[in-house]
């Protein structure tokens, strides 16, 4: 059954009236979405409720699920107060959702995070400790991967999966792939995949790069395949620590997942330059000189043979920090305990 407590469109605070609509939600329309989900609860009567907070689903959440007497598991994937929905809610309206995702942390029976600062962070916060669950690689992969060689191609394609969220950063690589392209040892292309259209920006040049569309997960597999990088850039100032530090992408996975050495940008205190250091499934940049970078990216791309470089650095870090059966296991035990409490809460006079 898929029940939604919709917000209208025009009510939700993208760029207008930003203050204005954040105070309705709260105000009005949080009310009426907590007594709709505390009416679905009374409806399914689930066993265990799986809560992973984000934006204005934290306040109805967070109101009727600790009183209701069912043992959840709550999954932290991003901060609430990172610095975009800061912008869109207002400061202390995005601190009031992160107290309220600690609160709900802290109650919850059993929870995870998206990466292991994430989790050390919360358990500072909370005091409690919480797995780590997060897209991973399937039984297949894990085949694939073993079975991978080098493989001698006619071009290089570096692959980007997803929306652009650190677009300096983006803008900063594109402007010395310009630079470099030509002297690579192969024709260059820089390939897009997901919903966004990048072709009004001023670093786009449709000369080598191309928008290959949103593909479903299979397709979006056997694409990734094909290509011969992936780019995981974040933020390399430290302005937005709440996303740069904790949050994970899963492009980062989906690139290890195809046989991808990762080109890993950002600062050095971020979550994906972290794993790129302990893995070294590929070239780090923890800089913004053009100059540094087009020597580092020329170098990389450059090598002949990149599976053999870095093919057991992938296999290490995938089967380390990506199983995803082993992930599974984790998160269907957290589930028993949570049906546990809540067969106890209802045995309880």
């Amino acid at each position: 059954m898929h029940r939604v407590a919709r917000i209208p469109p025009k009510f939700y605070p993208h760029r207008r009236w930003r203050r204005q609509k954040s105070w309705l939600l709260e105000n009005i329309w949080t009310p009426w979405a907590t007594h709709h989900f505390q009416k679905t609860l009374g409806i399914l009567k689930p066993e265990v409720v799986w809560v992973i907070p984000h934006g204005w689903s934290i306040p109805p959440v967070a109101a009727a699920l600790p009183q209701s007497g069912i043992g959840f598991h709550v999954s932290i994937h991003d901060y609430p107060d990172v610095r975009g929905h800061v912008m869109r809610f207002g400061a202390d309206r995005s601190y009031r959702l992160g107290t309220m995702v600690d609160q709900l942390y802290s109650s919850a029976a059993t929870r995870d995070a998206i990466s292991q600062p994430m989790a050390d962070d919360l358990r500072a916060r909370t005091g409690r400790d919480g797995t780590i669950t997060r897209a991973g690689l399937e039984e297949e992969d894990f085949h694939y991967l073993s079975g991978k060689t080098d493989s001698h191609a006619d071009s290089i394609r570096i692959a980007y999966a997803g929306t652009i969220l650190a677009e300096k950063e983006f803008a900063i690589f594109a402007q010395v792939l310009a630079r470099i392209r030509q002297q690579l040892p192969a024709p260059l292309w820089l390939d897009f995949f997901g919903d966004h259209s990048y072709r009004s920006g001023d670093w786009f040049d449709p000369a080598w790069m191309r928008e290959c569309g949103h593909l479903p997960a299979p397709q979006l597999s056997e694409a990734l395949k094909k290509c011969t990088w992936g780019f995981s850039p974040m933020e390399l100032t430290d302005e937005n620590p709440r996303y740069n530090r904790f949050s994970f992408p899963t492009k980062f996975i989906s690139y290890l997942a195809a046989g991808l050495p990762v080109i890993a940008l950002g600062h050095p205190e971020c979550s994906v330059v972290k794993m790129a250091q302990t893995y070294r499934v590929g070239p780090c940049i923890a800089s913004s000189d053009p100059e540094c970078l087009g020597q580092v990216l020329l170098k990389a791309l450059s090598e002949p043979n990149l599976w053999s470089k870095y093919g057991q650095e992938i296999l290490r870090c995938s089967q380390t920090e990506f199983d995803a059966s082993r992930m599974r296991r984790v998160l269907y035990g957290c589930f028993g305990q949570c049906a546990g409490q809540s067969r106890r809460g209802a045995d309880s006079p």
